[in-house]
């Protein structure tokens, strides 16, 4: 089974199911991850950094790469209701702009 972790997410290290995007195992082990879209695709609220292991990230979907190309998608940034994780260790981190207010968040 594969792993992610959110480094500025208290505790925050899930086991990922395959076929699973990791917007949904976020939210399967309950926690609160910002996705004004309702998880389509269209928006870039549910973005997370990633630091390490990006390799073993699904493809790019057609809404990252058109959000990359728009500049508001960063070449280190997948979009958690769209990337899936196959196998091996993700490390991440929850961007700025997207900590929810009542989330407590390490540094």
């Amino acid at each position: 089974m594969a792993l992610l972790t959110i480094q500025n997410l208290p505790g925050a290290t899930i086991e990922v199911a395959p076929e699973t995007t990791l917007l949904a195992a976020l939210q399967g082990a309950g926690y609160d991850w910002m996705h004004a879209c309702g998880a389509k695709g269209r928006c870039t609220t549910c973005r997370l950094q990633v630091l390490s292991g990006q390799e073993h990230l699904s493809p790019l979907t057609a809404p990252e790469l058109r959000y990359r190309a728009a500049g508001r998608l960063q070449g280190n940034e997948r979009l958690t209701c769209q990337a899936r994780l196959g196998a091996g260790e993700v490390l991440g981190r929850v961007p700025e702009a997207t900590k929810l207010p009542h989330v407590r968040y390490s540094k």
